[in-house]
């Protein structure tokens, strides 16, 4: 409505009935979840849906890019402004790139996270799901070591492609009045804590990266004010001069982009699934895990790794009693309705299963 045209290249995992209603257009469409990258099926938007999807010749990334790069190419500085949401699925496993991309990593050179573990300390709930029966416990450091070289791997790839298309948007004309953004939608544990994936509320599982540049953007700045994903938009639109609806929940963080001094966020409030909650704020953390009565609180200050649990030190009562009653606080202006105890909690000790052999 704002006169945009509005384009999506890549995964979408929010059901294909959506799609036309976000977007124009759309080429080299992965409907799905996970899949071999070098086996995926892609379709396009033609006539308001999907076409059949077909196998593509290449690596699934590789053909995202060009889809993006194809569509910056029929950009003209004359023409209408423009929206192209380009979702990679790398480096989402399996770990699968092109027999031919030259850069390796040496599993015995790469250090273990600084907060490793051979097995997560107490039933977190998701113990065997399955990014977490990628690795027997204990968690072998040599084994997390190569699962971390391959996934260094794919992302090396990842940045190529990504590469490919910041460099077609620098040769275009627009390419000097177009703001990138770049983000993720989760990150993994690869051996910290004793976890491999992302089912957790871990720091290194929800926090993702955030990059932002372009016009009237200052340059090589970082700031450590706190925002959710679905901030950007509100951003980006109020930047654009493009009002979103009044229901949204993203707030305009353009101040923060003009002074990275700036606050965000006062705290976030993440949850997974009906196992895990949990409230952040600048300096401290608190995880709540109520199927097993299990509260975690970090000082993330100190602490930034999240290796020293806080919550039944008599000096940090108050602090873990002031962020349990804020929790419950987003808790229901998200109207989330999760419990945050259960008249009777499982045990919180867990043994790993048998390995199938």
């Amino acid at each position: 409505r704002a006169g945009y045209t509005t384009f999506l290249a890549g995964k979408w995992h929010n059901g294909t009935a959506s799609l036309p209603r976000v977007f124009q257009g759309a080429r080299a469409v992965f409907a799905g979840g996970m899949v071999n990258p070098m086996k995926a099926s892609l379709s396009d938007l033609e006539h308001g849906s999907l076409t059949t999807p077909k196998p593509a010749s290449q690596h699934a990334c590789a053909a995202f890019a060009d889809a993006a790069i194809e569509f910056l190419h029929r950009q003209d500085s004359a023409g209408a402004p423009f929206f192209c949401y380009l979702a990679f699925d790398a480096p989402h496993d399996p770990h699968i790139v092109p027999d031919d991309f030259p850069l390796r990593y040496a599993p015995e050179r790469i250090p273990l996270p600084e907060n490793f573990l051979p097995q997560h300390p107490f039933d977190n709930g998701e113990m065997t799901v399955r990014d977490e029966l990628l690795l027997p416990w204990p968690r072998q450091p040599g084994a997390v070591r190569e699962l971390i070289a391959d996934y260094y791997r794919y992302i090396s790839y990842l940045d190529s492609q990504i590469g490919r298309v910041l460099d077609a948007l620098e040769a275009s004309p627009v390419g000097r009045n177009t703001i990138v953004v770049f983000a993720a939608d989760s990150g993994v544990a690869r051996g910290s804590h004793g976890l491999i994936g992302k089912q957790n509320l871990y720091e290194h599982s929800i926090r993702v990266p955030l990059v932002i540049a372009g016009p009237g953007i200052p340059q090589n700045q970082r700031t450590d004010a706190l925002c959710y994903l679905f901030d950007v938009l509100p951003t980006l639109g109020a930047r654009a001069h493009v009002s979103g609806p009044a229901t949204s929940d993203g707030i305009d963080l353009n101040p923060v982009l003009t002074d990275p001094r700036q606050a965000g966020r006062a705290s976030l409030f993440f949850g997974y699934r009906s196992l895990q909650r949990a409230i952040r704020e600048d300096r401290w953390k608190l995880i709540r895990y109520p199927l097993v009565d299990r509260t975690q609180l970090f000082d993330l200050k100190r602490d930034p790794l999240e290796r020293h649990d806080l919550a039944d030190a008599p000096e940090h009562r108050a602090t873990r009693d002031r962020l349990m009653s804020q929790l419950h606080a987003e808790q229901l202006r998200f109207e989330d309705s999760i419990p945050l105890a259960v008249p009777n909690p499982s045990p919180a000790a867990w043994t790993p299963p048998p390995i199938a052999k």
